[in-house]
């Protein structure tokens, strides 16, 4: 295969480790990252862009990987959470679907569901049902638990997850096995797996996204 990828949210973790994949990986030949601050150094070509009304996703385009998220703490505001995590990721998943693109791999998060009473949790229900909705070849959401990896960015409440999942992993066995903290290159590998193995409506939750990165080749 010779296939064209694009990598919206490419600065973050599971981002970053997506676009070093990509470029690595022998099924693709082009390796698209849009960021609005252009990065040195990386092994793909940047597309800097706002993501305004301006942005476009080339017809050459294959498969779609989107990264996007903030928190809480970050936005400011639930209304300003959701134009990042909803109607960001819709509008990108929307313009996909537009440019031909056959198959959308998008984050997601453990726990989401569009009936709970958290509202981060609800709003990445929402964010899934809408991409799931645009009828895609393959639209594969992967659902990590807590992300562990190296951010540029300092993040209060998952460093403190972090700190307590190292002190308390040891419980998370049996039913408990899905919240295991879960490395963003496996998050990564298990969703290039997607994209070049499976068809549908496809979620994946997080200690299946383990299992599947300790397959991955490249």
């Amino acid at each position: 295969m010779e296939k064209v990828a694009a990598v919206f949210g490419s600065t973050g973790l599971v981002g970053n480790q997506l676009i070093h994949l990509l470029s690595d990986n022998k099924n693709y030949i082009k390796v698209l990252a849009y960021m609005r601050k252009p990065v040195s150094n990386l092994p793909v070509k940047i597309i800097s862009t706002e993501l305004t009304d301006s942005f476009a996703i080339p017809a050459d385009v294959d498969d779609v990987y989107v990264c996007i998220g903030t928190t809480m703490r970050k936005a400011g505001s639930k209304e300003a959470f959701q134009k990042v995590d909803f109607e960001l990721v819709r509008s990108v998943a929307q313009r996909a679907k537009d440019a031909g693109v056959k198959r959308l791999l998008v984050v997601s998060s453990i726990g989401a569901n569009v009936d709970s009473s958290n509202f981060y949790l609800r709003t990445k229900g929402q964010m899934e049902e809408a991409v799931k909705q645009l009828g895609f070849t393959l639209c594969g959401i992967v659902r990590p638990s807590l992300l562990l990896g190296k951010r540029d960015e300092f993040r209060f409440g998952e460093k403190l997850g972090v700190f307590f999942y190292k002190l308390f992993g040891f419980i998370f066995v049996g039913p408990l096995r899905k919240y295991r903290g879960i490395y963003a290159v496996d998050v990564a590998k298990s969703m290039v797996m997607l994209a070049l193995s499976s068809t549908g409506a496809i979620t994946v939750e997080s200690n299946v996204l383990k299992q599947m990165s300790d397959v991955y080749k490249s």
